[in-house]
């Protein structure tokens, strides 16, 4: 089994989902990121795993028998870089706390390198929602790549293929970046998520 590795910042009204606003508050984007993680978190500790751990930038609670690493490093590309590089063991899958609609059978099938050294999961944004490394030393190709793009996906999937791994892709997801993102992926959560509950609170406070 491989190990997984959630990125997180913590949901602190004004540096949490702040493109939520206008027109949710920083406040109701802070909820709404906190549902968010609080879904991703409890899949990941549903899907089989050698060990799971929280890559937090801030201050969040890891979930007991989970371990906690801060994020390190200025840009994101150096901070997905390090959290593989300081989880420990040989394998890892990183996910962030974007797509609260993941299942756990998703994660296992992502954490899958029978016939694979790579799994990536595109997003629908152009970015990814997921990489699985069966080498987590191939990791440092990421301090490469320039994130938050619409073509960081296919660059890191050229990046991988590039050093002659084999990747095998995932399901494609949409992240949760607007409003509109939200609500879509809302309606793809289980009726009984966090995040459903406070996008649909949302709807009645606006």
């Amino acid at each position: 089994m491989t190990q997984f590795l959630v990125l997180a910042k913590a949901p602190v009204p004004g540096r949490v989902k702040t493109r939520l606003c206008p027109p949710w508050t920083y406040e109701q984007a802070a909820t709404v990121a906190a549902a968010a993680l609080s879904d991703t978190l409890v899949t990941v500790g549903c899907a089989p795993a050698a060990s799971r751990t929280l890559v937090v930038d801030g201050s969040y609670p890891a979930p007991p028998g989970w371990q906690k690493l801060p994020q390190r490093g200025g840009p994101l590309s150096d901070r997905l870089a390090g959290a593989f590089s300081d989880a420990g063991g040989d394998s890892a899958v990183l996910i962030g706390m974007d797509t609260p609609q993941v299942t756990a059978d998703m994660l296992e099938d992502a954490g899958d390198y029978a016939e694979a050294d790579a799994t990536l999961g595109l997003a629908e944004d152009g970015g990814w929602w997921a990489l699985g490394l069966r080498d987590r030393s191939n990791a440092d190709v990421l301090r490469t790549i320039p994130t938050s793009t619409d073509h960081t996906g296919q660059l890191t999937l050229t990046a991988l293929r590039d050093r002659g791994l084999r990747v095998r892709l995932l399901r494609v997801l949409r992240d949760v970046d607007t409003v509109a993102d939200a609500r879509s992926v809302a309606t793809l959560c289980h009726p009984e998520s966090r995040f459903r509950a406070a996008v649909e609170a949302m709807r009645h406070e606006c």
